[in-house]
């Protein structure tokens, strides 16, 4: 039986366990991601752990998120990130040269390799036959150092995807198909490959779109095969010996099938406040808009812009006055191509508000919407609040939906243009010949240079809090009472307003939960010098982001225990990180046994965390006891216990340099 493209990446970077889904395995990482919401945490823990380089293939820093410099913050953590690279050996993209997967697919992305990313759209990269996993900062960092990523093999999941997509249709409706039929935890436990004739009609930019919003169907990652589309783009950049055909076996299997007929789909829309409530625009057409936003990291590529550039031309007169039509280049790169060829001409002449190459809105950094407006988004999510306005009203859709609506000024099926303005759907093709700009790409100093670079640390860059040894007996009060799906935007929200502290934990830490209940951090203050407290949740607890603040701004101020029906991937990990223990419902009906303000009682906890056994939870409160488990492997248990992973690999360094100084020369 043949192999398919996602194992027989895993099969050549497997360094523990075996392809068996569900058990604990270990891989080796080529390359890595970071970026500066994440990376400044990553920094300061390879400082902690005593690291001197960098072990990867490829490591980047990238500064994409933070970007407004209304103060010191900012600016000050970026000059920290440029000394940690050059100290660490790291490459350095500047601020403005782009969004992180973007630029990376551009610039280092090859066929076939391992990719760990302190983002949790890193799974872009699978565009070009990567196996490119979002992880937890810390984990990235340990892949940093030469530590394997651990995780559990996932199933592989093969869609076939055939036909051709219809005018008026792109690849954001290919994803947001599959996000219809799944809902934003269908991708649990599994990695998307996608395969078939349909490919032929996908560019490696469609397919960062289709890779890049997998994450929000829950999937550990997703892969394409590294074909002939893969070779033309990095012949197009420049980097052809980067590339390495990278297919199926004509016999190949996969643990679950899907199939996908693309000429069969219509533009599709997801509704306020989550990617997968997804229906035809036509459901939702009429509603008045005030905002089209194109850009981000899920809509990336010149065609996206340029598709739009010529329906306004096509059009040829602005966008409806009620509507701020806003446009966030992906790239330094590709906002040079698409002035070169006349597109963001094109563009401006409409109405459109240009705005620097990076995340800016995506992530809440400035372009927030009106309150109770409608703001249409070519982005990948939605959650409540993560525009920057609390009471927003996000959709997600394709640059061609997103366009046609700034034009009428209402949420507007592309395809009805053809018969209200008189225009056919330009089919953009990608330029052959690419301005390549690589001006705002800082290289990584050699080591003997590197070593003596200190880190230029601002005021607001604050030492990591230490985390103390989980003790064998808790009794906690369960200070927040949550449903399902909540996101990590809910439990330490990004904004203009919260990531300048993201160096800072104690100021961070202010602003967790503060989404679900503002009084969170003040009731969790009030246990933090005793046992701590405890949190209960739904299904799909910590869904979203990748941001360990939001498992390290709650452990500070004094979480224990997280229990709940089902984790995220990512946010489990990352509770475990920072030794928080990540706890599982036996019976989920037990969710109702417990209320807000209720005590829990852990005893025993550190033995049966060890023994992998079922722990009893007892509430005090109302005189009942339940069952809890965890999915913990054994290495994620002893550093629970001993509270965390810093003190590990710090440990880990330390003895490995003791035993190369006692090697004889």
């Amino acid at each position: 039986m043949g192999e398919n493209v996602a194992r027989k990446v895993i099969a050549d970077h497997l360094v523990e366990g075996e392809m068996t889904p569900g058990t604990p395995i270990g891989l080796r990482i080529d390359q890595t991601l970071t970026q500066d919401a994440t990376g400044t945490l990553v920094m300061l823990e390879l400082e902690a752990m005593g690291l001197d380089r960098v072990r990867t293939e490829v490591s980047v820093q990238y500064v994409d998120h933070n970007l407004i410099q209304e103060d010191h913050k900012n600016p000050d953590d970026h000059l920290f990130l440029r000394s940690a690279a050059a100290r660490f050996g790291l490459w350095y993209s500047k601020p403005g040269n782009g969004i992180s997967h973007p630029v990376h697919q551009e610039r280092f992305g090859r066929p076939g390799a391992t990719m760990a990313g302190s983002d949790s759209h890193t799974p872009a990269a699978g565009a070009l036959g990567m196996l490119a996993i979002g992880s937890g900062g810390l984990d990235v960092a340990m892949a940093m150092a030469g530590e394997p990523l651990r995780l559990r093999m996932p199933r592989i999941w093969g869609i076939e995807l055939v036909g051709e997509l219809p005018d008026w249709v792109s690849a954001k409706d290919v994803i947001l198909e599959l996000l219809r039929r799944h809902g934003v935890d269908g991708g649990s436990g599994r990695i998307l490959e996608y395969h078939g004739e349909g490919l032929a009609g996908l560019s490696s930019m469609d397919r960062h779109v289709i890779c890049n919003m997998g994450a929000e169907l829950g999937a550990t990652t997703s892969i394409f095969p590294a074909d002939d589309e893969v070779r033309r783009f990095l012949r197009s950049q420049g980097r052809e010996d980067d590339f390495t055909e990278l297919v199926a076996d004509a016999d190949a299997s996969y643990d679950d099938t899907e199939r996908i007929d693309l000429s069969e789909l219509v533009p599709l829309i997801a509704r306020p406040s989550s990617p997968g409530d997804v229906v035809p625009v036509s459901e939702v057409a009429g509603a008045p808009i005030a905002q089209a936003y194109l850009g981000s990291s899920a809509n990336p590529g010149y065609r996206d812009f340029a598709v739009a550039a010529e329906i306004v031309a096509a059009v040829g007169e602005p966008v409806s006055d009620q509507v701020s039509f806003d446009v966030n280049p992906s790239s330094r790169q590709i906002l040079g191509n698409l002035i070169r060829d006349g597109h963001l001409l094109s563009l401006v002449t409409a109405g459109a508000r240009i705005h620097q190459a990076g995340c800016n809105g995506c992530i809440g950094m400035g372009q927030a919407p009106a309150t109770e407006e409608i703001s249409l988004r070519t982005t990948p999510r939605n959650f409540p609040g993560r525009s920057g306005t609390r009471e927003d009203k996000v959709f997600l859709c394709s640059p061609e939906t997103a366009t046609a609506s700034a034009i009428t000024g209402v949420i507007t099926d592309p395809r009805d243009l053809a018969e209200t303005h008189g225009i056919t759907y330009p089919r953009v093709a990608e330029p052959t010949e690419l301005l390549i700009d690589t001006g705002n790409l800082v290289a990584p100093l050699p080591p003997d240079e590197g070593g003596h670079v200190a880190l230029r640390k601002g005021p607001n860059i604050a030492t990591l809090p230490d985390v103390d040894p989980l003790p064998d007996d808790l009794e906690l009060p369960v200070v927040l009472k949550m449903g399902d799906d909540v996101s990590t935007d809910e439990i330490l929200r990004a904004g203009a307003e919260v990531l300048p502290y993201r160096s800072n934990i104690p100021e961070i830490a202010r602003f967790a939960f503060d989404r679900i209940d503002e009084t969170y951090h003040d009731r969790a203050m009030e246990w933090r010098d005793g046992d701590g407290h405890a949190v209960v949740g739904g299904r799909n607890y910590g869904q979203g982001s990748s941001r360990e603040h939001a498992a390290l701004a709650p452990r500070h101020l004094g979480l224990r225990v997280a229990l709940v029906k089902e984790f995220a991937r990512i946010h489990a990990q990352n509770l475990a990180n920072f030794g928080v223990v990540p706890l599982r419902f036996v019976d989920e009906d037990d969710w109702n046994a417990i209320e807000q303000d209720d005590v829990l009682r852990f005893t025993g906890l550190r033995d049966a965390l060890r023994a992998g056994a079922a722990v009893e939870v007892v509430n005090v409160t109302r005189g009942t006891t339940l069952q809890a488990r965890h999915e913990l492997s054994p290495t994620q248990v002893e550093r629970v216990l001993s509270g965390g992973v810093i003190r590990f690999m710090k440990q880990r360094l330390d003895n490995a340099e003791v035993d190369a100084a006692d090697r004889p020369v």
